[in-house]
């Protein structure tokens, strides 16, 4: 092992990760405020985060995708300001970390900090409610440097099915499509993590532009709804799009499942929202955690799912998103954002060749986005924006 960990560090120097998935943003807002002074990533924050600099160095990250994310309570032009805030903050982090962080927009942008040595950094939506069900909305965050956007988090919205509330619309609604429409038009991609499988299916039905998946695992090694079908996974050569594995061990661990939802519902009792990661918290998960010892998942269990993955959907349209900073838990091994060498050295002792471990950390996200940015000016050469509104389209 320690020889491939040795190859791992070799090929992540040349094709670093893009991680499609980093709540750092959240972490920041819930922890500091904001104070990104109190939480400087200059310096060793692994007392708080799973995220700083010299770990994403050490980790081989070449881009990240930073999660704007905010709580589906925040709803209306809550949602939206705080979305802003979410933003602001990655804006504040790329001009605070110059040496290291680069601002990425495009496909483009991402290899040119990979030749500068810097980690792309770009911006991914997590939930629809983001837009407040305005198209204008969407096409504001795209021009704030937003290029992905989750179609829901964990609670329905008006115009689309989430993978863990009941079924509302059947997956998409009509205005739902035009909202997919919509971001292929600005070229901004469309994230089917979190999503029901009704709205997976509906939204490759829809989009003309390659979909990703910036954090879900394999349905068929862990049945949790987060995770991808292999029916959907099948689909994925036909649409060009990537499904970006993801270490959240209540996701890629059958055993966590369980214990996940005990744990969710002692944090519940005790009057905290289940994914909420305050210091205060954590103390109630660590109380329950040593009084209730929680299956551990490893970096073989994440091996599992893309090996699967692999198998159904083929090498090039996989990726990684850690969660990392969005999840209270990780596996052994992948403990923080310096462990992804760990997972590329058991993907080689499993006979993934450097072709394939290439495709894997870096290219296929940078195709994915490229493709997308072309779908995006061949509608634009066709059509105006949308003005449709929820009430138009569903009534």
């Amino acid at each position: 092992m320690t020889d491939a960990l040795t190859r791992a560090r070799e090929i992540l120097t040349e094709f670093p990760v893009v991680d499609g998935h980093n709540d750092l943003p959240w972490a920041l807002r819930e922890q500091v405020t904001y104070d990104i002074d109190a939480r400087d990533i200059a310096a060793d924050q692994s007392a708080h985060l799973h995220t700083d600099l010299a770990r994403l160095r050490s980790g081989g990250v070449g881009a990240q995708f930073w999660s704007v994310y905010v709580r589906t309570d925040l709803t209306g032009d809550a949602a939206v300001s705080a979305t802003l805030e979410q933003i602001d903050c990655v804006d504040q982090l790329i001009a605070r970390y110059p040496d290291d962080l680069r601002a990425a927009l495009t496909a483009v942008d991402m290899e040119a900090a990979r030749a500068e040595g810097r980690i792309a950094s770009l911006k991914g939506a997590e939930g629809g409610h983001s837009i407040n069900n305005s198209l204008a909305t969407l096409r504001a965050l795209y021009a704030l440097g937003v290029r992905y956007m989750t179609l829901t988090h964990n609670d329905n919205i008006a115009w689309a099915d989430s993978a863990t509330d009941e079924p509302g619309v059947g997956g998409l609604s009509a205005f739902g499509r035009e909202v997919v429409r919509e971001m292929n038009r600005e070229g901004m991609l469309v994230d089917l993590s979190h999503v029901a499988a009704s709205t997976m299916r509906a939204a490759l039905d829809t989009s003309t532009a390659p979909v990703i998946f910036s954090h879900s695992s394999a349905r068929a090694v862990c049945d949790h709804p987060r995770n991808i079908p292999d029916d959907v996974l099948e689909r994925l050569p036909g649409n060009g799009g990537v499904a970006m594995v993801t270490f959240v061990p209540k996701f890629v661990l059958q055993a966590a499942v369980d214990w996940t939802a005990a744990a969710d519902d002692n944090l519940r009792a005790h009057g905290f929202h289940h994914l909420d990661s305050s210091p205060e918290a954590m103390k109630l998960h660590r109380a329950f955690e040593e009084a209730t010892p929680r299956p551990v998942a490893t970096v073989s269990t994440v091996a599992d799912h893309l090996d699967h993955m692999r198998e159904v959907a083929g090498v090039d349209h996989l990726g990684i998103g850690g969660d990392y900073d969005g999840t209270a838990f990780t596996p052994d091994g992948l403990d923080d954002v310096s462990g992804y060498p760990n997972l590329i050295a058991e993907l080689l002792t499993r006979g993934w060749s450097r072709a394939d471990l290439a495709k894997l950390t870096w290219s296929n996200a940078v195709r994915v986005l490229g493709d997308a940015e072309d779908v995006a000016r061949d509608l634009q050469a066709k059509r105006g924006p949308s003005n449709a509104t929820l009430e138009q389209l569903d009534g």
